[in-house]
């Protein structure tokens, strides 16, 4: 069923939505969207667009509330259907934003970047991670262009780049070896698939898990503590060279 967009929740629809517009021959078709949904989309990932948009409607002016011209839509868009030319819109229009809401997605992308270095970086003279903290300030430093409808991923090797004249960092991998007593490993086998992937196992007939997990180096500590605290500090983990095998 078709959504209305109610006149007196029309402030806040403009707070919680953002327009995306296309242009083509000085006609304008828009639509109201959640910004998040903008990125996923254009991500190429399934996105529900009833549930996303404000109202399945192909605007003129969507602050005035006016219609598309569906003579134009059926020209330019070959479809009358408004899920159908929202995807089109969405994909290759403009994103317009109110400063609060380009302030915010880009606060939400640097901390999402943030966190995916801290995951998987490390500073390759310790090998140890970098806090979150540390990166930050050096994004800061660096002045780091973020765009909020970007993937973290596609815009982590710029920033990487940016980084290095200021600290020293590079991705990597980390394999750790673990071995759980039966008890142990029943609470936390399902933590070993969750950081990484188990490369290799064995199950003792006493029930004990030996293995090796392999996960972005920069969760190396999270692992450490969230293995340890399950286990009370019984588990034995080794970090593995590249050429060592257990």
């Amino acid at each position: 069923m078709p959504k209305e967009l109610r006149s007196d929740r029309r402030d806040d629809i403009f707070k919680e939505y953002v327009i995306a517009r296309f242009e083509k021959q000085g006609e304008k078709f828009e639509v109201l969207v959640k910004p998040d949904a903008v990125q996923r989309l254009r991500d190429g990932k399934d996105v529900d667009l009833m549930a996303e948009m404000a109202i399945d409607q192909i605007f003129k002016d969507a602050h005035k509330g006016s219609k598309a011209s569906e003579e134009k839509m059926q020209e330019f868009f070959g479809t009358l259907e408004p899920l159908a030319v929202a995807k089109h819109i969405i994909r290759h229009g403009e994103i317009q934003l109110t400063t609060e809401q380009r302030r915010a997605m880009l606060e939400q992308k640097r901390k999402q970047i943030v966190q995916y270095i801290a995951q998987n970086a490390v500073n390759p003279q310790t090998g140890a991670p970098h806090p979150p903290q540390r990166i930050e300030i050096a994004m800061e430093e660096a002045k780091v262009h973020i765009d909020p409808f970007k993937g973290v991923e596609e815009q982590v090797k710029d920033i990487l780049d940016a980084l290095r004249p200021l600290i020293p960092i590079r991705f990597e991998k980390a394999r750790i070896a673990v071995r759980l007593s039966a008890e142990d490993s029943a609470k936390c086998y399902g933590d070993l698939k969750s950081f990484g992937t188990i490369l290799r196992e064995e199950w003792s007939p006493t029930g004990a898990w030996i293995g090796v997990v392999e996960m972005p180096a920069g969760m190396q500590t999270d692992f450490f503590d969230r293995i340890n605290a399950k286990t009370k500090g019984n588990a034995e983990i080794k970090v593995l060279k590249a050429d060592q095998r257990i």
